[in-house]
């Protein structure tokens, strides 16, 4: 083998962490850098990870060519303006999730994309669970039959982060919508073999948030005065293909589950299915019998996120393509912006997620 692939994170924040045993578990890369405006979080990332070359400022990652890999792991609303200085440098990227929080945004990216010939991931980990493999696989192979409709959510009683990059919309871009429903949304449609959303009817709302006494039970801290997104949202999205989608996530609902419930149903003309169970459900209509069968599953042979960094690596050196596409991130941020333009518009969303992709250079001379 040649010599590995360098990489970069650029942001030594907590999901910076779970990246790490990926890059260092591939056999293709070599973690050398790491960037972050915080020199405490810096340092201490270096110290624990032992990577020695760490910079203030993001800006000398792209200007090093003996970086080919840069690992955004920012705030949300950093993530577009970072990826596109990293594309227009000549590296490949992976990006965390949401790849960016508006559809304008993500066409810039696959703009720069393709003029810089590199890899763009988003790390959408959920997708590298064994459970998820396996699902996908089944549904491959026929056991559904053509899906026509889909429901899936996820909810959380009392669970939220409430730091200003999570609750402030000119940071996070969103609410739960962007942080968590960018994850059971995506897995959903990459399940569904990712058809088209034509429509949306949504609403998004701040039920619980702004109660008096309203905490965030994993710091046990009050839900700050400044939180501005929302804390539920819902939506019906319908698919080119006449497919159909309920979706409902939430950080503080009222819900029967201590933690977090995250699940999604899949219904077919062969079958049905339930993940994370990971049940199928089949009709044999000449014996008039109905079963369910579970898949057996192994355990996850290394965690998610770092999977899918490991995943990005292969691609990378062996010329293949992206994991998760910025095409499919598309489509699933495209959903989510229709879900707050309908919420804003009091009517279902006609979506434009074909539109043609403008390049960066036009959309900078249109501002």
């Amino acid at each position: 083998m040649s010599k590995p692939l360098k990489v970069a994170i650029i942001g030594a924040g907590g999901i910076a962490r779970t990246h790490v045993p990926g890059w260092q578990a591939s056999p293709y890369t070599e973690l050398v850098a790491a960037a972050d405006p915080n020199p405490e979080a810096l340092s201490e990332f270096g110290r624990r990870f032992g990577v020695e070359r760490l910079y203030p400022d993001a800006g000398e990652i792209f200007a090093d060519p003996s970086i080919d890999i840069v690992d955004i792991c920012t705030p949300n609303r950093l993530h577009a303006p970072l990826v596109l200085a990293a594309l227009e440098a000549g590296k490949h990227v992976l990006c965390e999730k949401p790849l960016a929080p508006t559809p304008e945004e993500i066409r810039s990216m696959i703009a720069a994309r393709d003029r810089a010939g590199k890899l763009l991931m988003t790390a959408q980990h959920f997708r590298f669970k064994a459970s998820s493999q396996a699902m996908k696989r089944e549904i491959e192979a026929g056991a559904l039959g053509d899906i026509y409709h889909a429901r899936a959510w996820m909810l959380r009683r009392n669970g939220l982060i409430a730091t200003p990059t999570f609750i402030r919309r000119e940071l996070s871009g969103g609410g739960p919508g962007i942080d968590i429903g960018v994850h059971i949304l995506d897995l959903t449609l990459w399940l569904m073999g990712n058809p088209r959303p034509v429509s949306v009817s949504g609403v998004s709302r701040t039920a619980l948030a702004t109660h008096d006494g309203a905490w965030a039970v994993w710091q046990d801290t009050p839900i700050p005065k400044d939180f501005d997104v929302e804390d539920f949202a819902a939506a019906f999205v319908r698919f080119e293909n006449g497919a159909s989608l309920i979706l409902e996530v939430s950080w503080l609902l009222h819900h029967d589950t201590e933690n977090e419930d995250m699940q999604l149903w899949l219904y077919g003309t062969e079958g049905g299915c339930h993940w994370p169970k990971c049940e199928i459900y089949q009709t044999n209509y000449a014996t008039r019998q109905l079963y369910n069968r579970s898949l057996r599953l192994t355990k996850d042979s290394m965690e998610p996120h770092a999977a899918e960094c490991v995943a990005f690596a292969k691609a990378v050196y062996e010329g293949l393509p992206s994991p998760v596409p910025a095409e499919q991130s598309l489509q699933v941020i495209t959903i989510l912006d229709g879900i707050y333009r309908s919420q804003k518009e009091g009517r279902e969303i006609l979506l434009d997620s074909l539109a043609p992709i403008v390049p960066i250079e036009v959309m900078r001379a249109a501002a």
